[in-house]
């Protein structure tokens, strides 16, 4: 993965040498605005629970807009699409300022051409394919935790990004915030000398793994959530309703 990318080759690198691609000149535009062709365009694949904490963090930046977002369970990317044009209008007072168009399978988001990269924040299982889909497709990704179950995943991720060139983050509070990041910090320069033992405490599994089946809802496209992992009966424990 290239290092020191600057935004305005981040940008030049998604869109190519495609004719659609036009920059604006700041001027044009006025004062305070900020042209297409210095905003990140992103789309979401996945739009369940996590996205509600997620999207807006994305959506208070100024040179990022979103566009898209995908999910196989149609009441939760019409959530996403709902939520999203909302907090756009609150916070610039224009109603028509973005319209998020939606849609049930990924491979249609990463088809277009003017978005810049994807955030994924699909079930577990599915952050390897669906972030090595978006590389190949000419995506930067930001794909949340855990990067992926395998460690063969993760090397297939990592040579991919390197092969096409793609900007690719993972999502990890506790190797991102600054308290852990100076406490390793410490560690290293040798400010609490020798570490001789470490400790790791590693929780009990939050929920029984053992569910029983529960009718399928019509909204959820059931065999695509399952998708790469093995097949088990729908249970809403493992499919949140967005009601939820």
């Amino acid at each position: 993965m290239k290092q020191n990318l600057s935004r305005r080759r981040f940008l030049l690198q998604t869109a190519g040498a495609t004719a659609a691609f036009t920059i604006i000149p700041r001027h044009v535009l006025g004062k305070g605005f900020i042209p297409p062709s210095d905003r990140i365009s992103l789309g979401f694949i996945g739009t369940g629970k996590l996205i509600r904490e997620l999207f807006p963090r994305f959506a208070d930046l100024d040179d990022v807009i979103i566009l898209a977002g995908s999910d196989v369970d149609s009441k939760k990317v019409q959530w996403f699409k709902d939520h999203v044009e909302a907090y756009y209008e609150e916070k610039t007072g224009q109603s028509d300022y973005v319209s998020i168009d939606t849609y049930n399978h990924y491979e249609e988001l990463l088809k277009r051409q003017d978005i810049d990269a994807v955030v994924v924040a699909t079930p577990d299982h599915w952050h390897a394919i669906a972030s090595i889909d978006a590389i190949k497709a000419g995506k930067d990704v930001y794909c949340e935790k855990p990067l992926t179950h395998r460690v063969i995943e993760g090397r297939s991720m990592v040579n991919a990004a390197r092969k096409y060139e793609r900007v690719v983050q993972t999502g990890s509070m506790q190797r991102s915030w600054n308290d852990f990041r100076h406490a390793c910090e410490l560690v290293r320069n040798g400010y609490l000398g020798d570490i001789k033992k470490i400790f790791v405490s590693v929780g009990d599994p939050p929920i029984d793994c053992d569910l029983g089946e529960e009718p399928l809802p019509d909204y959820l496209d059931w065999d695509r959530w399952v998708g790469p992992a093995q097949m088990r009966p729908y249970n809403p424990v493992l499919s949140p309703p967005v009601e939820d």
